[in-house]
C-alpha cells in the first residue's frame, strides 16, 4: 500500500470514528435539533468522501475494494453542492447503518 493511500484510509478511519463519538447517545431529534453536530458530522463525511477520490486516483485496485466508494462520493457531493437539499433522515441512517460498517472495513484494510 502506497503512504498516500494509507494515510486516506487512516483519514477515513478518523473521520468514522469521529462521526461515531459525535453521535453515541443520541437520536434522530437530538440530532435534528442541534445544528453544531449536523454540521460537525456532515463535514466529517464531506472528508470521508474526498479522501475516497483521493484514494481512487491514488491506488485504484484499493479503492475497489470498497464496493459503496462512489456512493460515498456521491453523497459527498450532495452535502456540499446540494447543501440545501441534504435529507436529514438519509445522513442518520447512514451515520448508524453504514459508517460503522465502513470503519470495520478501513480497519481491516489497514492491518
Amino acid at each position: 500500500m502506497k503512504i498516500e493511500a494509507r494515510q486516506r484510509l487512516l483519514d477515513v478511519l478518523e473521520a468514522c470514528r469521529a462521526v461515531e463519538r459525535f453521535t453515541k447517545g443520541k437520536d434522530f431529534a437530538a440530532y435534528q435539533h442541534d445544528e453544531m453536530l449536523r454540521a460537525a458530522v456532515e463535514r466529517k463525511l464531506e472528508v470521508i468522501g474526498e479522501a475516497f477520490t483521493k484514494l481512487e486516483h491514488v491506488e485504484p485496485d484499493l479503492a475497489e475494494k470498497f464496493p459503496e466508494l462512489r456512493k460515498i462520493v456521491g453523497l459527498r457531493n450532495r452535502i456540499i453542492h446540494g447543501y440545501d437539499s441534504v435529507d436529514d433522515e438519509i445522513l442518520w441512517d447512514v451515520v448508524h447503518n453504514k459508517v460503522p460498517g465502513l470503519r470495520r472495513q478501513v480497519e481491516q484494510s489497514l492491518k
